[in-house]
């Protein structure tokens, strides 16, 4: 296939740059040739506007795209937030999950998404019991991924404690596994059941800790000493002052200090939200490499705070954005905000450069990945996921190509290609149609 766009952000020796009149030529699903300054070839499909590399979302929960518009009577305070949460996750089940999923990916796909990480705990039946199937929610997942022809890495979470020291709640009794050992079994199971069902390149497994509240430290050393190398690991990290005081309490350290203790900290670790750290935290995270995955709109919705995301860069960390609870599913809105409260935590502005932002978005969340995707500037080699974004739209009229990250929303996306494959055009699914009335639909299906 071969794709011809007035402009692209290509990689350039010094970073990311505009090129003019640019031919993409895919083969296999990547990028084999980059010709700039050229005529399109007769063969070639023409994308309207500015091409850049499709973004990756480094944290999703699905089912929580229920509770967008439903959390906010009266003041929508967090216990009314987490009351319809536990409600939403208690009516799951893998036929109403795969299609709720299925619309919540073309709901991402539709916005500039070619890949996301799934942090998923709901295993089990509710009360806890496996499905007669096994992994069926997971397999549900997956299946909606293939559908909505978007990259999954399916995190499968442990949880097994309600907090520290605590039980599982009545409510969490499905996200959990008898203890770390049945779910270490199980997620090689799911690992194998994956790899003979699905394309290699489309869906595959990670692994997840939900969060130093629901995984104790004996179990953090056995994951430490037992999970395969070569999965990608997550887990929420000081989300909340509530979660590093019973933290402190208990162990003597911070969340991101128990990690370090048994070696979890480094490049394969993705720390999720990281809002409430201390300097000594800070340097922990920077030094190891982790990967830091902020999440602004949920930040902002569930009134979590602002994490220190250029101090985190600036010591060595690897910034990376999410949708989390989908308040919003757009990566453009997603790389506004993060500079946006920067400049509101900070007092100052171009805390990041937008070519920073664009690198959040894709590549840095790229390595939280288990399935290629497409990095920060276009290139060959690379996996042919590319967005076109309209640049005169009410929004992005005049804007600069290189500075659209701060100025285009998902409404501007034009043309969405996967795999080297025209997936979206004009907001459409080429498979699915619009998204929003799978949403409703799917929706329709919880109280």
């Amino acid at each position: 296939m071969r794709y011809w766009c007035e402009k692209a952000i290509l990689s350039g020796t010094d970073g990311p740059v505009t090129a003019d009149r640019v031919e993409i030529e895919s083969d296999g699903g990547r990028i084999v040739r980059i010709s700039s300054g050229v005529a399109a070839s007769p063969d070639a499909q023409v994308l309207p506007g500015v091409a850049f590399p499709a973004a990756a979302n480094a944290h999703s929960h699905a089912f929580h795209r229920v509770l967008r518009g439903r959390t906010h009577a009266g003041r929508g305070d967090f216990w009314l937030w987490r009351e319809h949460m536990y409600r939403s996750a208690s009516e799951l089940t893998p036929e109403s999950y795969e299609q709720l999923a299925t619309a919540v990916f073309a709901e991402m796909v539709v916005a500039g998404f070619s890949s996301v990480a799934e942090f998923h705990y709901v295993h089990h039946q509710p009360g806890g019991r496996p499905y007669p199937e096994p992994h069926a929610m997971e397999l549900a997942l997956a299946r909606a991924a293939v559908t909505a022809d978007i990259r999954l890495t399916l995190l499968d979470t442990l949880y097994v404690a309600g907090g520290i020291g605590m039980p599982l709640s009545a409510e969490q009794a499905r996200f959990g596994d008898v203890d770390v050992h049945a779910w270490l079994k199980r997620l090689e199971s799911l690992r194998a059941e994956v790899a003979s069902t699905f394309p290699p390149e489309m869906v595959s497994v990670g692994a997840a800790l939900h969060s130093v509240r629901g995984v104790p430290e004996e179990d953090l050393a056995v994951v430490a000493r037992e999970l395969p190398d070569d999965l990608p690991l997550h887990i929420h990290l000081s989300e909340q002052p509530a979660e590093n005081d019973a933290c402190v309490e208990a162990y003597g350290l911070t969340p991101a200090g128990l990690l370090a203790r048994h070696g979890l900290l480094g490049p394969k670790l993705s720390a999720v939200h990281c809002t409430h750290l201390t300097e000594a935290d800070i340097n922990l995270l920077g030094e190891s490499g982790t990967t830091v995955v902020m999440c602004p709109t949920t930040e902002a919705d569930l009134a979590d705070g602002i994490g220190p995301a250029r101090v985190l860069a600036d010591a060595g960390a690897t910034i990376a954005l999410g949708t989390d609870q989908h308040a919003v599913i757009d990566p453009w809105i997603e790389m506004r905000a993060l500079e946006h409260g920067e400049r509101l935590s900070s007092g100052q502005r171009g805390r990041f450069s937008p070519a920073e932002l664009l690198q959040a978005a894709t590549q840095g969340a790229a390595r939280s990945m288990a399935t290629p995707v497409a990095p920060g500037a276009l290139h060959v080699g690379a996996v042919c996921d590319v967005v076109a974004i309209v640049p005169d739209s009410a929004r992005t009229a005049g804007s600069r190509p290189e500075q659209l990250p701060l100025s285009a929303t998902a409404s501007d996306v034009a043309r969405v290609i996967i795999g080297g494959r025209l997936v979206v055009t004009n907001g459409h699914h080429h498979t699915l149609g619009e998204p929003g009335p799978l949403l409703a639909a799917a929706i329709r299906n919880f109280t």
